[in-house]
């Protein structure tokens, strides 16, 4: 395969991947960071304790991080459908991928939130911060280079998944690799797709770190 013949291939399979990705990113941020938070505030020792409430959002967010994405796949082929209009294929897989992901967020944020110092967080208090200030103003400001970091790893994370999005008819990278290189024995478009797709995360990565480590007031 030529080059001309392979670069609008990889530039579809590029394109593919981050339709998939990205949507997917940010759902599951937007879904795993109020959970996160949640998992913080009500724990034993957190600003507003709620133990049996904390533990159940605990193993329900535990057991949907216990599945391998490629069974939750195939167990949400029905809801898929109904949600997304369709099963299979590269828009449908962004649903899949959502609900993976978003315990994945939920325990990265919380881990995130568990690094600020509890002695700013009791200053808060002491001077009369309700609840929703402290989370607003102490929590996610003091967190934020960690929550950078971890969005980061997230996208990487999902990235990953995309690769077998092929087993649902989706496309990407991944698929391109597998199903056009691969299975049919076409090394250049596996390796290609491969590479492009090891440059994705490194170029993911680094921006990440830079960006966190340039938004980390602590080593200024």
């Amino acid at each position: 395969m030529s080059w001309e013949q392979l670069a609008p291939v990889l530039l579809q399979g590029l394109w593919e991947t981050l339709f998939m990705t990205v949507p997917s990113t940010i759902i599951a941020y937007l879904i795993g960071m109020p959970l996160g938070i949640l998992l913080v505030v009500t724990a034993s020792g957190g600003i507003r304790p709620m133990p049996r409430f904390n533990t159940v959002l605990g193993v329900a967010i535990n057991f949907l991080r216990s599945v391998p994405f490629i069974i939750l796949l195939a167990m949400l082929f029905p809801v898929t459908r109904a949600v997304m209009g369709r099963a299979i294929g590269t828009q449908a897989i962004i649903f899949p991928l959502t609900v993976s992901a978003f315990p994945y967020v939920a325990r990265m944020v919380e881990n995130s939130l568990n690094e600020v110092d509890h002695g700013v967080i009791e200053a808060a208090q002491s001077m009369g911060s309700t609840d929703w200030q402290i989370i607003r103003k102490v929590l996610l400001p003091e967190a934020f280079p960690s929550l950078l970091s971890g969005a980061a790893i997230c996208m990487v994370t999902i990235l990953g998944y995309t690769a077998m999005a092929s087993t649902a008819g989706g496309g990407g990278l991944g698929a391109l690799a597998i199903t056009k290189g691969l299975n049919m024995r076409n090394f250049t478009l596996m390796y290609s797709a491969s590479l492009l797709l090891v440059a994705l995360v490194q170029i993911m990565t680094f921006f990440g770190n830079r960006i966190s480590r340039k938004s980390d007031h602590r080593k200024k």
